[in-house]
This record gives structure tokens, sequence and C-alpha cells, in this order.
């Protein structure tokens, strides 16, 4: 790992949080990621679990954590199992975590290597009734491969049929929506990178400029500072290809007259930044854009307000879409009969901003939450980023920010990042 070590006191205080929300004569049971194959020998590098992680704080593949608050002995009511390192894995792959490293990480003080597993599980099992599996039951999730969690838990239960089998998901949906100080701190590092990138970028762009080159700009910029690079794939659309919401070829030209569509997020210690700022290629705006830039940044700052304590996700989404429908009446994009006609379940709007305003965030890009009609509360963490998108003129914008809700308001993560327009044309005049 490129980043320093985080305090432990996160994942003990996390924990403790998830033990609080267990039923009694319980046990968890959390895996990491596997390592991905691609062809021949080669992997993908490896990505860590997120639940895993936001429990241990173990960025290692093949490893296992084990919560058992009620286990008969003390030593077990939290379980590490590692793989055991050795001098060939130290030559060939560089060091694992020793036992004393693990318990610097986690906070966990009893750690096992992976080949005791079997024997340990044996014994714990055999004192609780229930155990927590996860299930991998988040919204967005579209998992066609079986993941190294799946194949373990069938294991699992064909071991230990007898026992009363819950879900972690309902648990961690709740807790890990709600972030602490620590969480906050990470986020903020990971908003300061993806700041310096967009400041190097404001100083690169040019006509002229290919899209991939100021993805390898950012790219410099996040792993000089430590990232391990972006917290998802780029999107860096210039000209028509701003309208395309996916776009990732990153691959054409910008042009004088042009705007490029920047969407695009640092990675720290796993916690992820999700940014989308939209800059004039020539350095200024033409009469056109500058309305529908400033019609998306009046939503967007209006959709922030909104984003507070005892607010409703649905009712704050409806309330985007109005403010967007105003905007598109004034740009002459739709109009007010359009507005009566429309379908409720695709309002008219959705013609030019067809994508939800919010998202959380935190050590996934789209992070687990409630959108069960479950209030917004203090400590939240929301992207906001309303956007318009007009391919027959060529233009599409999207402004976005990570919010961090408050007991009063919110803090915008990424506030540095110009996105008035005086802020931009003044950065881009001084390249």
């Amino acid at each position: 790992m490129k980043y320093h070590r985080l305090n432990p006191e996160l994942f003990i205080n996390n924990r403790k949080r998830f033990e609080n929300a267990m039923q009694p004569n319980s046990l968890a049971i959390f895996h990491s990621n596997d390592v991905y194959p691609t062809s021949a020998d080669g992997t993908l590098p490896f990505k860590q679990a997120t639940d895993i992680l936001w429990l241990s704080g173990i960025d290692q593949e093949d490893s296992i954590l084990v919560i058992f608050p009620e286990a008969g002995k003390k030593e077990h009511r939290e379980l590490l199992f590692l793989t055991e390192t050795n001098d060939l894995i130290a030559v060939w792959e560089g060091a694992k975590l020793n036992k004393k490293d693990a318990f610097e990480v986690s906070g966990i003080r009893t750690v096992y290597w992976a080949s005791e597993f079997q024997q340990v599980m044996k014994e714990i099992m055999s004192q609780c009734h229930n155990v927590y599996l996860l299930t991998q039951e988040h919204l967005r999730r579209n998992n066609p491969v079986e993941t190294r969690e799946m194949r373990l838990n069938k294991e699992l239960k064909s071991i230990y049929p007898a026992h009363n089998y819950l879900r972690s998901a309902p648990i961690l949906n709740s807790l890990r929506a709600v972030k602490n100080n620590f969480e906050i701190d990470v986020l903020q590092k990971a908003a300061e990178i993806t700041t310096a990138g967009f400041q190097r970028v404001l100083r690169f762009l040019k006509p002229g400029s290919w899209e991939h080159e100021i993805e390898a700009e950012f790219v410099h910029e996040f792993l000089r500072q430590r990232s391990r690079g972006f917290a998802y794939t780029p999107i860096i659309g210039s000209g028509p290809s701003a309208c395309v919401l996916h776009y990732i070829e990153n691959n054409k030209q910008c042009k004088e007259g042009d705007l490029i569509l920047i969407d695009v997020g640092a990675e720290y210690a796993n916690y992820a930044c999700d940014v989308t700022r939209c800059y004039p290629v020539s350095g200024k705006f033409s009469e056109r854009q500058r309305q529908v830039y400033e019609a998306v940044l009046r939503v967007e700052k209006a959709s922030i307000l909104l984003l507070r304590p005892g607010v409703v996700l649905s009712d704050y989404h409806f309330r985007v879409g109005e403010m967007m429908t105003k905007e598109l009446i004034g740009l002459g994009l739709i109009t007010h009969v359009d507005v009566e006609n429309q379908d409720p379940k695709w309002p008219a709007y959705k013609k030019y901003f067809m994508h939800g305003t919010s998202h959380y965030i935190g050590l996934d890009v789209h992070d687990y939450g409630l959108w069960d009609g479950t209030p917004i509360s203090e400590g939240m963490v929301f992207t906001c980023e309303p956007g318009i998108y007009i391919p027959e003129e060529g233009i599409g914008i999207r402004i976005e920010d990570d919010i961090v809700i408050t007991s009063d308001g919110h803090i915008n993560l990424t506030k540095e990042i110009p996105k008035e327009i005086l802020e931009i044309e003044t950065a881009m005049s001084n390249r």
C-alpha cells in the first residue's frame, strides 16, 4: 500500500458498532476479495472487500475476520486469519502482515494463520446459534462472478447446516452510511489529492490536448501524493462525448470552442472522492455554454443546501427535479406544455437530466446507505451532481461535489476545486 496507516481506533470503533447491532449468541464472518486472474499467469491489482476493510483495516488477500462477542474464551471475541508469511513470499511478493503488524493495523490481538481456520471454527461454531454472513445486497451491485465470500459462505453452510444464518447487510447499510471523524478526515485527504489533480489539469488543458493526456496528468499527481490512483474509471469527455454519461474511452482531441467534462476522483486509503467539473477548452465560455453552465451551477448550489438532517432522499430528488425543470424551461429546452403532459414516472426534465443527483460515498464510490425512507442524518456523506446534457448542441455539463452532513448544514470537501465561471476563466488565463 502507498498510503500511511490509519488510526486503528477507526476499526475498533466500527467493530464495536457492529457488535452492538448483533443478536445475542451470534458470530459474524467477513472475507477478503479474491485476486482476480486475467490470462496466462496475470492478475488484476488486488482491491480489498470494503466490509472486512471497514471493520479491520486489513488490506491483504486471503484474510478472514470473525467477530464473536460472547465467545467462551475472551481471546476469541475478535479473530483474524491471515496468510502466514515466509522468506519465499517476501522475495517474490514482499512480506505479508505478521501478527504484530496485524494488531497494529486493526487493534485485534488474536491472529491465527489461515491454515488454522477450520480447527478454530469447529470450536467457536459449537458455541453460537446465529451466524451473520455477507450476502452482497448493495442496490447497485451486479455480480455475475462467484466471489470468495460466496464460495466460503457455501462451504460454511455445508459444514454447519443446522446453524441459523443471518444477513450482515442491513446492519452494514445502516452503520456505514454514517461516517465518524476518522473517516471524514480520510475523505478530506482524498479530496485534497483530487483538488491538486484538477489544479494541475487547469494549467495543462488547451486546444489540441488529448483526453488521455489529461488522464495522465491526474495519474501523475495522484500517485505522487500516495494515492493508488483513480477511485473509479475516469470520465474525460470533450465536445459531444460529454453527453455520454459513462464515457471512458478518453481518446479524443480537445478542440477550440468545446467544453470538456471531467469526472475524476482520487482514492486514498481505499476511501473515494468523486468530483465533476466542466471547463472550456479555449479558456472562455461561449454565451450559450455560459447560460447552461450557470443553470447547472444554480441547481447544484441549491441542491447542496437541501442536503440537511431530517430530509428524506426521495423528497430531495423530487425537489431537485422541480428546480431543474424551471432551469430547462428558462433555457428553452422544454416547455410548460411538456411539463403539463409529462409522465410522472419519467418527468420532462429527464430528457436533459436523466440521472440521480446524489449518492452515498465512502469506501465505495457508490457507498452503502439507506434508501428506505430513513431521513438523512449527521455524518452521512453524499455527492451532489446535477447536469444538463444537450447532444444536439454538443454541450454536456455536470458539476459535482462531495458533501458531509453536519448537525446544522454541511461541509463541502471539494470546494477548493474551481467551479465559478470567473474562477475557471481566471485560472485558465494564467496557463
